[in-house]
């Protein structure tokens, strides 16, 4: 389960970046490296 939340988690990370193009919010790019981050993390643990 583990594995899968960190899939889940890098790949949303991915879309926010996709998402960035225009970067609105410093905030956002914090939770979007956030998310690849701790989503890597998880997944190859």
């Amino acid at each position: 389960m583990c594995r899968l939340i960190g899939f889940l988690l890098f790949w949303v990370g991915v879309g926010m970046l996709i998402a960035l193009i225009f970067p609105k919010c410093f905030f956002i790019v914090l939770v979007a490296a956030g998310c690849l981050l701790g989503g890597y993390n998880l997944f190859c643990r």
